[in-house]
């Protein structure tokens, strides 16, 4: 455990940083803007990242998906096309 438990995450975060460098995989999560020394990313990759988030965000307000109502793999995956394709779909109205 941390010394200073209220800075914890930041900590954590450094070593996870770090882990991903090792493995070859850019971060693209920007910095706190209370960091002094601000860690560069890219906002494209960024900014395609929170769509893909904020995607299955969306999925999971669907109980169905959710809470993984399908016992069957092929009907959870219709599931999780046309629960898609309506996100889509709203989205685009």
């Amino acid at each position: 455990m941390s010394p200073h438990p209220h800075r914890g995450p930041r900590l954590r975060s450094r070593a996870f940083r770090d882990a991903l460098a090792a493995r070859g995989t850019a971060a693209c999560i920007p910095s706190s803007c209370s960091r002094k020394l601000p860690i560069p990313h890219d906002p494209a990759i960024y900014r395609h990242r929170h769509r893909i988030e904020n995607f299955f965000a969306r999925l999971k307000d669907w109980r169905r998906i959710a809470t993984r109502y399908d016992r069957c793999a092929h009907t959870f995956m219709a599931s999780i096309t046309i629960a898609a394709i309506m996100i889509f779909w709203i989205n685009e109205s």
